[in-house]
């Protein structure tokens, strides 16, 4: 079981670099200028995403208040 999490979780970690360099330092100013434009890319997907499940339970309201009615007057 072990080795299958240590297989599992082997994926998702990032290659070596093939130069042997180790990744480059990031100044906190740059880090915190990443960390907010990827967090308004996640707000604006977010606020997407909300529209289009808005849109899709007013059409599924709008499908089923068309059943009812036509059923009422059937």
């Amino acid at each position: 079981m072990a080795d299958v999490l240590e297989r599992a979780i082997s994926r998702f970690r990032r290659p070596p670099s093939t130069n042997g360099s180790a990744p480059r330092k990031q100044s906190a100013a740059a880090f915190r200028a990443s960390v907010e434009f990827r967090l308004a890319n996640l707000e604006r997907d977010v606020g997407d995403l909300k529209g289009r499940i808005n849109g899709l339970i007013f059409v599924v309201l709008g499908a089923v208040i068309a059943q009812v009615v036509l059923r009422l007057v059937a």
